[in-house]
């Protein structure tokens, strides 16, 4: 199986012993704690399922700066991202040792973590606007990433967690919340050796469906790993609950069995673009997946970044022996009426727009919301339905 991100074996936060598990909990409750926001519950949650090896917690100031301008830990360590914990007051835990991060998704904020704290630091205005710029390629607050990274405070804790729990991801999601570690095992138990994931916020209409199959061919892999994002999202984006219900229809109708994992893990979305994908190749590099898809506009958002901008990334930013996991580098699938059949747009060059069956993000909404079927071309009817079932429902409550 392939290796986990920068170490041997995978390292999950996550107090494995039940009793050392329990004896930490109690002792928890008589820290000094503080309730962290939900970008850092979610950093959390991820430490502890093994997604960020191999760090042992939350970045400091400096590894923040140069991971955001280098993509590199001050120890040199590559990683795209900062994986931080920024508040607003630090006044409740400054000059203690240890302390118990609370969660603030999660009603009476139970305890999610404790920490060591090694430093508290402010980060200035100018700091935080050249972060905010290398991660994002934006400083515009209407960007939902760059609003949620520049609105939880200025003031960075860092230092090794223990984690107690994945937060409110396990009771909400029990069939499908999975850490790195379960996965791995998962895969290793099925005897894949080469396997394709697929990252998704979205449901899966037919150019999806298709796509993975594409790529599950092209490079003969063993299995398929759909892959779903389960924690906060911007307005307006399809809850989790329901995406995993149209996921799961469409997998057990028009795949063969044995040959796709359906799980998800439990992060907020960055809308980052670029950064956003090569984080989610560390993510799937952890799992034990040796490919994973990148598509057009993957991990972006309204117009920020370039159609192709997550693929180049991979050849512009990241060295050649940063990452173990390769990229399968997909064009924007639809169904076309001259092949009768998915296709990359890329593969008809002799194609016009109108050859293509193509639905706006609105137009999809607008007739699911009136009980129109959507093309057949265009999404499967079973998932078709349940996502009709969704719509109906916000239309009523106007």
């Amino acid at each position: 199986m392939i290796k986990p991100h920068g170490s041997d074996k995978l390292n999950p936060l996550y107090v494995m012993d039940a009793k050392e598990r329990a004896a930490l909990a109690t002792e928890a409750e008589k820290l000094p704690s503080i309730v962290v926001s939900s970008a850092a519950a979610a950093n959390a949650v991820m430490l502890g399922g093994g997604y960020f090896n191999p760090l042992t917690g939350y970045m400091n100031l400096a590894d923040s700066l140069r991971v955001a301008t280098e993509m590199r830990t001050a120890k040199g360590l590559f990683f795209p991202v900062p994986v931080v914990n920024v508040v607003k007051d630090a006044s409740a835990i400054r000059g203690k040792k240890q302390i118990a991060l609370r969660d603030p998704n999660v009603d009476g904020n139970p305890i999610l973590a404790v920490m060591d704290v090694e430093a508290i630091e402010e980060i200035t205005a100018d700091q935080m606007k050249l972060m905010t710029e290398k991660i994002f390629r934006t400083l515009d607050p209407k960007h939902p990433g760059v609003a949620a990274f520049t609105g939880v405070g200025n003031t960075i804790i860092s230092g090794p967690i223990k984690v107690l729990n994945y937060s409110y991801f396990e009771k909400d999601f029990p069939e499908t919340f999975r850490t790195a570690y379960q996965l791995r095992d998962q895969i290793e138990k099925l005897g894949w050796n080469k396997v394709v994931a697929f990252q998704t916020r979205n449901p899966m209409h037919r150019a999806h469906e298709e796509l993975c199959r594409m790529a599950h061919k092209d490079l003969n892999a063993d299995g398929i790993l759909i892959h779903m994002l389960l924690g906060k999202l911007k307005p307006g984006d399809i809850p989790a609950d329901v995406r995993d219900a149209s996921i799961r229809k469409m997998v057990e109708i028009y795949f063969p069995k044995n040959t796709v994992l359906i799980s998800g893990y439990g992060y907020d979305m960055l809308y980052a673009g670029p950064r956003e994908a090569v984080l989610h190749a560390v993510f799937r590099q952890n799992t034990g997946c040796t490919h994973l898809i990148v598509g057009r506009d993957h991990a972006g958002v309204g117009s920020y970044y370039g159609p192709f901008d997550a693929q180049t990334i991979f050849d512009t930013e990241v060295p050649k022996d940063a990452l173990l996991i390769e990229i399968y580098r997909a064009d924007n699938t639809a169904w076309s009426k001259k092949l009768g059949r998915v296709v990359m747009m890329r593969d008809a060059p002799d194609h016009k727009p109108e050859d293509f069956v193509n639905l706006s993000g609105t137009k999809v909404r607008e007739m699911l919301g009136k009980g129109m079927d959507l093309p057949v071309e265009f999404s499967r009817p079973e998932v078709a339905h349940i996502l009709m079932g969704y719509y109906q429902a916000i239309d009523q409550k106007k």
